[in-house]
């Protein structure tokens, strides 16, 4: 049985291109394969050009750069990767976190890969891409600078798979000029399809942070860490102490050093540049090797060479470090338990002017935000080493106070029994040269009962508060939070930080086994003739009567041309109505196929209009005399038309006519397009339409 694409077993074909069918096609052919979709030219460079002839960029295969180059010599490991003319730390200290995990290092690099046997000229690698796996094919042409590799290279310059999995990045990100700069989280993400979050080092005491370390490295997570820049201008800045500020380390390891009868606790980091290393108190070249015995050096395989590989003390790391990035393959990863968890993936997006709706802040608006409905029905199983803050217990206790001790054992008391983990992640923004990420964050609200299944309004997210949240909204790829919630029902809205930003999105929630999760959609309905039955005012039947009377022909009754005549009449200037929406007036009436009105459908199309003109100044909040298409969902609701999103969304661009908001025509088309759908739905017979409903219906047919 085929394993499910999107896994790991059967990935997705970055650009349809098939690993296999192209091997075999080169290796028939007797050439090396050339990637068309990835070409060696300076827009997959997508950084500026070098105009100095000498700096010009070559494209070379790894036999031509060396005559004994091979694509992994010996076993893989930290030291095969370093870093070149470009920013990239944060993507190869991942890579390097990532050497020390050989099951998870032959997902991303599959093995039996070589620049001998069956060499084509090409390679594959498998990167995690919002809950699916993704595999990208690459040639082995790299960009070269006077002899030299440009990027990444091996410290024993001869060694090329780091450099093919860089360029495997920047080709499914678009080019090596969007990988400048970024958060270590993504690259552990994408490495493993794990879950990255931070902590901050301040916040544990040195021996529960190397405790908590050293148990979730055991644990299979990933971690590196960096030091914190005050300003863009510390950014790489070399301290007294060798570190550099803003740049990620991978940590790979933990030890407790022996020296005569004292322990000392120690990290293993490695910087990703292969040199400048830490100089501090056990570093390479520190005296506080001298009396430790060669048997304890060996043990921990102590290399005293400037290949960024370094040791430091675990109170040296606690005051120079300000982050620690851990990325854990799964829950059970960020603690030592056994508990079933299950997964729900969503994809969405932000729409202008629908779906974008902002944070809090902008009250009319926060409500059109994509809602996800959490119900939680099983309570968690108690277990002994579990906690908030994924650290032991009694280590933590070790340096509370009797007071602090009072205070954390009434948190315990009130802690909720139904954990979920919630991570929302922005796609797709590393463009070529460009990275912008949105700020974003997710709020999660308790909901009553006799609103579960409903899509929330704005009447609701005025009256109450969250009850979890992400935190600030971050200018970040991904955001993450562990919540405890009592049992019952939840909504989380997922949005950014301002109105109108337009993106897309990936939301997954872990949650303990017996809980369920779903996207918080509706079914369209429409009360329209209940609310608009209005009674004609004798005004308006006079003006009504005088009409036809003056203009209406033999058949008493009026065409377009003389029904506009007769509605600007009566509507303010502003909101006079063009000619395509007296036509489109005409035929949400039942005309039995004649393009006019008679008297009586007039004198009810012009009342409807007057409610209708009453609902746009109502909702028209800053009398722009145009309407937002937040604004015009909440007056379709009022109108008697309840619309998700999708509908919404389509309405604006059908009727927008390509502008933000909506004029007061617009409105009235939406209304009398809406209107006679959804009369349209109700008169069909055919089981199969019913079986689709009406989302489906109105979808297919607004465009029309």
């Amino acid at each position: 049985m085929e394993a499910t694409l999107g896994s790991i077993g059967n990935p997705v074909k970055f650009k349809q291109q098939d690993f296999q069918a192209l091997l075999k096609k080169s290796l028939q052919a007797g050439e090396l394969f050339t990637d068309p979709t990835f070409p060696a030219e300076q827009r997959s460079i997508g950084l500026p050009e070098d105009p100095d002839p000498k700096n010009a960029i070559e494209w070379l295969r790894p036999k031509d750069i060396s005559k004994d180059a091979v694509f992994v010599e010996g076993t893989t490991g930290t030291t095969d990767i370093c870093q070149g003319q470009l920013g990239n730390c944060w993507l190869l200290a991942a890579l390097s976190c990532l050497t020390m995990h050989p099951q998870l290092f032959e997902k991303v690099v599959p093995p039996k890969q070589n620049l001998s046997d069956s060499y084509a000229g090409l390679f594959h690698f498998k990167f995690w891409q919002y809950g699916e796996w993704v595999e990208v094919v690459v040639d082995d042409r790299l960009p070269v600078r006077q002899g030299h590799l440009l990027f990444s290279y091996s410290h024993t310059r001869n060694e090329y798979w780091s450099a093919l999995v860089e360029k495997a990045y920047a080709k499914l990100t678009g080019s090596y000029g969007s990988l400048k700069g970024g958060n270590i989280s993504e690259g552990m993400e994408d490495f493993t399809g794990g879950i990255a979050y931070s902590l901050p080092v301040p916040s544990r005491t040195t021996r529960v942070l190397w405790r908590s370390l050293t148990a979730a490295l055991s644990r299979g997570s990933l971690l590196s860490s960096f030091i914190q820049a005050s300003s863009y201008l510390e950014v790489g800045k070399v301290t007294a102490d060798g570190l550099i500020k803003g740049h990620a380390y991978a940590i790979t390891d933990t030890d407790t050093i022996k020296k005569a009868s004292a322990e000392t606790l120690v990290y293993k980091l490695r910087n990703p540049w292969g040199f400048v290393e830490y100089t501090g108190p056990w570093s390479d070249k520190s005296s506080d090797w001298d009396d430790v015995e060669q048997a304890e050096k060996q043990r921990i395989d102590l290399k005293k060479k400037e290949d960024g590989e370094f040791w430091i003390g675990a109170e040296d790391f606690s005051r120079l470090f300000g982050i620690v990035e851990l990325c854990s393959v799964n829950p059970d990863s960020m603690e030592d338990s056994t508990s079933t968890w299950t997964i729900s993936e969503y994809e969405g997006l932000w729409a202008k002017g629908s779906s974008a709706g902002g944070s809090r802040k902008y009250k009319r608006s926060f409500w059109k935000n994509p809602q996800f409905e959490l119900n939680l029905t099983e309570q968690d199983q108690p277990q002994a080493d579990e906690d908030d803050d994924d650290e032991e217990e009694d280590s933590e206790e070790e340096a509370m106070t009797p007071e602090e001790k009072k205070i954390a054992e009434k948190q315990r008391q009130k802690a909720k029994e139904c954990t979920v983990l919630v991570e929302l992640l922005q796609k797709d923004r590393r463009k070529r040269t460009k990275v912008h990420f949105r700020y974003i964050a997710f709020h999660i609200y308790k909901v009553p009962a006799e609103l579960k299944g409903l899509c929330l309004t704005q009447d609701f997210f005025k009256k109450n508060r969250p009850v979890g949240r992400s935190g600030k909204y971050q200018g970040v790829r991904g955001v993450w939070r562990r919540v405890r919630l009592d049992p019952g029902n939840y909504v989380i809205v997922a949005s950014t930080f301002r109105p109108n930003q337009p993106g897309e999105f990936f939301l997954r929630i872990f949650s303990k086994t017996g809980n369920t999760l779903g996207r918080q959609d509706f079914t369209c309905s429409s009360g329209f003739l209940t609310v608009m039955a209005t009674p004609v005012s004798s005004e308006d039947q006079m003006r009504v009567q005088q009409l036809f009377d003056e203009n209406a022909g033999a058949d008493d009754r009026l065409d377009a041309k003389e029904l506009m005549k007769l509605l600007n009449t009566v509507l303010e200037t502003d909101y006079h109505l063009p000619l395509e929406t007296c036509r489109q007036l005409i035929f949400g009436e039942e005309t039995k196929g004649r393009s006019s009105l008679n008297r009586g459908q007039t004198e009810t199309l012009l009342s409807s209009l007057r409610s209708l003109q009453s609902i746009f100044f109502k909702f028209d909040e800053d009398s722009s005399g145009t309407m937002s298409p937040f604004e015009l969902s909440s007056a379709l609701l009022a109108v008697g038309m309840q619309c998700d999103n999708k509908v919404v969304d389509l309405l604006y661009e059908r009727f927008g006519s390509g502008e933000l908001h909506v004029p007061f025509h617009g409105f009235v088309s939406c209304v009398t397009r809406l209107r006679k759908l959804f009369a349209l739905y109700e008169s069909e017979t055919s089981q199969d339409v019913k079986d689709k409903g009406i989302n489906s219906w109105l979808l297919q047919f607004l465009p029309v």
